[in-house]
């Protein structure tokens, strides 16, 4: 378990460098300064208060998206339907926190479930879909993302839209509903709380209950799964149900903290953003956090470093490109993984 744990730390830890040096690479071939651009692009984030807080608040949506998409690929499963269920949460926060008339700290929580419920009936489709029919997830999930985005818009244009603005936006949140900000001039907000709880909730849920554990060998092997007598079936479907639910707690955060109203006109793009996550920490839920904090970082500085230099934000996304395939490839240092296997035999040998 510690061979596997260290090879997957030394190959992620290599695949982020080969990927920045990359990145620095294609930076010297398109800056006049490229030393002056990467350094932008490294200490940006640190440069002031509101650029600080401005990768963590970045980082908040990308880890409650992240942790959905890890608890079904534990499953073995897909979910490309983050993107939907964050946003629908999002509309459900939106119309508890313009409709309902609560008290200040009951009525965020209301809204809070709200979006959870919202997610979860998102997650529930594809799911029911998998385990009743056997419906491929990946290509239902990925077309229910439209679903959700134009139902979310008829909401909120024909019963939450605020007439008297020349924009397409809701009516003014309750501030009752607001999860209240701090540190200013940053938007950081106790969202960040609830982001804690949600993953240490995901990690005892996966490593601590009979169901995280049906779902960890369902993932690992599902026909083994089914002859052992896990009830496949269920644990495709409560997997992405809960899935949902934490997607759309997600937007229901990003709803109540950072913003006043609902302003999105389309998809804000985090449930793509959680596939890559997940992939970093591995379904890891304690190594999500530190997944997103690293996407976040590396979008803050890009956007930094466009503002001082001559090099486009757009690199990024050739660092990400990078990571992911690196990652993801199997024969990447394989052959330093057989060496550890050998040295781990060997020591066995030795010792006995």
């Amino acid at each position: 378990m510690k061979r596997d744990s260290l090879f997957e730390v030394v190959r992620t830890g290599l695949a982020i460098g080969l990927a920045l040096l990359i990145g620095f690479i294609v930076t010297v071939l398109v800056s006049k300064s490229p030393l002056e651009a990467f350094k932008y692009f490294l200490t940006g984030p640190f440069t002031s208060t509101r650029r600080l807080g401005a990768f963590i608040e970045a980082a908040v949506p990308l880890t409650f998206t992240g942790l959905a998409v890890s608890l079904v690929f534990s499953a073995g499963q897909f979910n490309i339907g983050a993107e939907g269920q964050f946003f629908i949460g999002a509309v459900a926060a939106t119309f508890a926190g313009i409709r309902l008339d609560l008290p200040p700290f009951i009525h965020a929580l209301v809204a809070l479930i709200f979006g959870a419920v919202a997610g979860s009936v998102a997650g529930f489709v594809p799911g029911y879909l998998k385990s009743r029919w056997n419906a491929s997830e990946l290509v239902s999930s990925l077309m229910l993302n439209y679903v959700f985005l134009k139902l979310g818009m008829y909401v909120i244009t024909y019963h939450l839209r605020d007439i008297n603005v020349g924009a397409l936006v809701s009516l003014p949140l309750k501030e009752t509903s607001w999860l209240p900000q701090f540190l200013p001039p940053t938007r950081l907000h106790a969202g960040i709380v609830v982001l804690v709880l949600c993953v240490i909730f995901c990690h005892w849920f996966l490593f601590r209950t009979g169901w995280g554990y049906e779902i960890r060998m369902t993932g690992l092997n599902l026909n083994f799964a089914r002859y052992s007598g896990i009830p496949v079936t269920s644990v495709i479907l409560y997997s992405q149900v809960l899935s949902g639910a934490v997607a759309g707690l997600g937007g229901a955060v990003e709803m109540l903290g950072i913003y006043r109203r609902f302003q999105w006109l389309a998809s804000p793009g985090y449930g793509f953003d959680g596939v890559i996550i997940a992939i970093l920490a591995r379904n890891n839920p304690l190594l999500v956090p530190v997944g997103a904090i690293f996407l976040a970082y590396l979008r803050v500085g890009a956007d930094v470093m466009a503002m001082y230099s001559d090099v486009t934000s757009e690199m990024v996304s050739v660092i990400q490109a990078v990571i992911i395939l690196l990652v993801t490839a199997q024969a990447f240092l394989s052959g330093y993984r057989h060496r550890l296997v050998l040295r781990e035999v060997k020591r066995h040998e030795s010792a006995s």
